[in-house]
This record gives C-alpha cells, structure tokens and sequence, in this order.
C-alpha cells in the first residue's frame, strides 16, 4: 500500500508539468471604444434598440422573408462555410487525441528456416519453424511545456474564427440578397412609371396629330412630341435589361438556376419601421463577426508562440511494451515463458540548428503583431462602416424629402401646362419640359425611396445583423450548423 502511494507521488511533478504551458497567455489587447458612431449626432431616423436575429422581416414582406430562408438553405457559399467550420473542429478534436496515451495491438506470423551451420533457436534444434508473435503496445508523450496545449489552443481559436466566417457568411448573403431585391423593386417602379409617361406621351402625340388637322398644331410640334415618345421609350430597353440582370442575381446568390421562377418585388411593398434600431457603439466589437473572426486569429498566432517556444525545450516521449508472447506454435502464444516485455523512453533536445527554432519563434511573435494590427484595423473599418451608413441614412431621409416635393411640384406644373395648352395659353415645347420634369422627378423619387432602403440593410449589416438574439444560437464550442 505505501509502495503505491510512493509511485503515485512521484508522477505528482509530471502532472504538474503538464498543466504548464510555456509561451504567452491571450489577452485581449486595449481598443478605443467610440462613445458615438459619428461626429454630429444622428438621432432624427434612429433610436437605441436591440436587433432581431432575423433582421430582413423589418421590411415587412413575406417574399423577401422567403427569399433569404431559401437562400440561407440552398447557398453553395454557406455549405462551403459550414464544411469549413466542421473541417476547423475536427481538427480540434484531432489533436486533442495527444493528451492520451497511444495503444496498439499487433501480431505478426512467419516461417523461418535457419541455415544449418548456425544454431536454432528453437529447444528442438529444428531448422524450420513457425514464429508467432502478439504484443500490446503503450507510448505516450507528456506534455511538459504545453506544446500539445499551445496547439490544440491555437486550433480552437481557429474553429472559433471559422465559425464566425460563417456567421458572417450568413450575413454577406442574406444583405446581398435584401439588396437586391431592392433594386429590382426599384428597377421595376423605375420601368412602371416610364411605360406610364410613354402612355402619357403618345396619348398627347395622338392629340397634336388630331389639332394639326384642324390646323392648330404645326409639324414642328408634332415632331417634337415624336422625338419625346421615342427617348422615353429607348429609355425602357436599358431599364429591362437591368432588371432581368437584377432577378438573375437573385438567382444565384439563393443558389438557384436561372430558368427557375420567383417571387417578384415591388417597392410600395418594402417598409421599415421608424426609427430605425441602433445598437450601442460599445457592443460593436462584440457583435460583429469580422470583428470576433479576427480576434479569434489574434487569438491563435498568440498560441502560436507558446508552440514555437514549447519546441525549442527537451521533448520527452515514454514507449512501453507492456506486454507481449512468443511462440512458435499458434497454440503455445500464451504459454508460460513465451511472455517479454520492454519498458523504453527517449529525451532529445535540440543542442544546434542554425538558429532555425529561434528564427520560427520570432517569425511566429511577428505574426502575432500583424493579427493584432489586423484586427485593430477590422475594428476601426467596423466603426466606419456604420458612420458611412448613418451618414448615408440622414442623406437619404433628406433626399426622400426633397424628391417627394419635386415630384410633387412636377405633377401640379404639367397639370397646369395641360390645362393652359387646351386654352391655347402655353405652347407645345412648354407642355413636353413639363412631361419630362414629371418624367426625371417620378425616377428621383423612386430611387431616393430604394437607396434609404438600401442603406438601412447596410446599416444592419454593419451592425453584425442581430445574431446574438437567436434563440437557438451555436455555442463557440460547437459545431452545429443552425442558419438564421
């Protein structure tokens, strides 16, 4: 009994050992917290609110809600994504495996025959003979200076950043696809109210034709509105050619082919609430995926320095052959006295190398500084990326704005025109400036109202698209695949 105790406490050191790991520990390095997304306040079309993890139904359509779950599902880029994030864990797992001993069996069988000028070793003298051999094997490689540990640390801050590439993989596809709906949503209302003012125009050419006739109306006039209907018109190719390139797109980002149907989008169908959610610029840094997949590769090259310095130091590794039988009969293999057994370990340490090692280290310390500057400068991006959209936003809402009373004032100008052409009070190039005003201010305002929608998918994608409230949200540590 005190014999056990002993040997139990002489493997106390290694144990001990083995929860050290040489090189440095992570820490967090010190980042500017903005206490303001912008240098002025911006506070007229947001308002502090927190995100939903499925931040597109903000916009209040059921086919753009279909939309983004199709493409979430069906998406090559997000398989690829996942296949990475499992590819990153496994890797893990794998190495993990070093923390525990390596057991082998093996056996091996041959006939021998021994040349008769040398003695056999057999009892019987004979020269031919069977030799079967069966053996159980044990090896294992303390780890003294955490070189093991380093490593498996380094390939979990790696699974943690392949995890947030997939996180940001589902943001990347659902904004593109949010986007893109947009516009075709505007292409569409662009196109709409084209087809109405060519419609407009030729029911007015129709008009000038039928008051030449009663000689009120001159060829020049005629002509002139010809000229008018015709840009209009050779306006509408250009606008469907975009628009089918537009519906194309949404194809292939949802990972579909483009012969297959889908729904179609139309701008008077997309809202958003007012105001619009922002959430603080303190929590910026712990939401947005790049932010997180970029301090998890900080996080790894920093382990990456424990592992190059681990290497530099004695490497110690024990083999055992506990046991094993001998016999030249199948049937004698476990007999007494066909037993061997071996007991072996090594300890090698690097004496010289050209300074190899110590040239990895400071390559491996060189690479950690990049990371940090990398993510410093992930950070800084992230912070600018939401002024660019709340600046864009507070644009928006004043272009939006001023667009609506263009548009406005256009209609109530050519309504005029029209009443004083029937008089005989305006001539015909005052009518057709009218029509064209009414023509450019329709198109501004339609493309005002898609940019603001635009720049609020923007906005919620610079703010990490809410994934944090997800019910159902992976844990670093796993590997589940749950989309949005």
């Amino acid at each position: 009994m005190m014999m056990k105790k002993r040997n139990s406490l002489s493997f106390l050191p290694l144990v001990l050992l083995a929860g050290c790991a040489v090189g440095p520990d992570y820490k967090r390095p010190e980042l500017p917290v903005a206490q303001h997304y912008t240098e002025a306040q911006l506070q007229e079309s947001v308002a502090p609110g927190e995100l939903p993890a499925r931040w597109w139904e903000l916009f209040h359509s059921p086919a753009l809600d279909e939309l983004v779950r199709a493409g979430l599902a069906n998406s090559p880029d997000v398989a690829a994504a996942q296949a990475a994030l499992r590819m990153a864990v496994e890797n893990r797992h794998a190495q993990q495996g070093a923390y525990a001993p390596n057991v082998g069996v093996s056996y091996a069988g041959s006939r021998q025959k021994v040349a008769g000028s040398l003695a056999s070793p057999l009892n019987s003298g004979s020269e031919l003979f069977n030799l079967h051999t069966a053996q159980l094997t044990v090896s294992y490689a303390p780890d003294l200076f955490g070189l093991n540990r380093r490593q498996v640390e380094s390939l979990q801050a790696q699974a943690e950043s392949q995890r947030w590439t997939l996180e940001a993989s589902y943001l990347s596809l659902s904004s593109n696809l949010v986007v893109a709906a947009i516009n075709e949503a505007s292409l569409r209302a662009q196109i709409e109210a084209t087809q109405s003012l060519v419609s407009s125009q030729a029911e007015v050419l129709q008009r000038y034709r039928q008051l030449e006739k009663l000689g009120q109306n001159s060829a020049l006039d005629i002509a002139q509105q010809e000229a008018q209907l015709a840009a209009l018109e050779a306006a509408l190719p250009p606008l469907e050619k975009q628009l089918a390139l537009q519906r194309d797109q949404i194809k292939a980002l949802s990972g579909r082919l483009p012969d297959t149907s889908s729904a179609e989008f139309r701008l008077d169908e997309l809202t958003l609430p007012e105001p619009l959610p922002l959430t603080l610029p303190s929590s910026l840094v712990e939401h947005r995926p790049d932010i997180l997949a970029a301090e998890a590769q900080l996080r790894s090259a920093s382990a990456a320095i424990g592992v190059t310095t681990a290497s530099r130091l004695p490497q110690i590794n024990l083999g055992v052959n506990t046991w094993g039988s001998s016999a030249s009969a199948l049937s004698q293999l476990f007999n007494a006295g066909s037993g061997f057994w071996t007991l072996a370990g090594s300890v090698s340490q690097t004496v010289f190398d050209g300074g190899t090692l110590k040239h990895r280290e400071a390559a491996a310390q060189a690479a950690y500084e990049q990371a940090a500057a990398q993510y410093r400068s992930t950070v800084i991006n992230a912070y600018q990326n939401v002024a660019d959209a709340l600046q864009a936003i507070a644009a928006d809402e004043k272009a939006l704005a001023a667009s609506q009373r263009a548009q406005d004032a256009a209609e109530r100008t050519l309504a005029i025109a029209r009443r004083q052409l029937a008089l005989g009070d305006v001539s015909a190039l005052a009518l057709l400036a009218a029509e064209q005003a009414v023509q450019q201010a329709r198109v501004a305002a339609v493309q005002a109202r898609a940019n603001r929608l635009s720049d609020a998918a923007a906005l919620f994608q610079a703010l990490g698209g809410g994934w944090w409230n997800r019910a159902n949200r992976a844990s670093a540590d796993n590997s589940t695949e749950t989309q949005p």
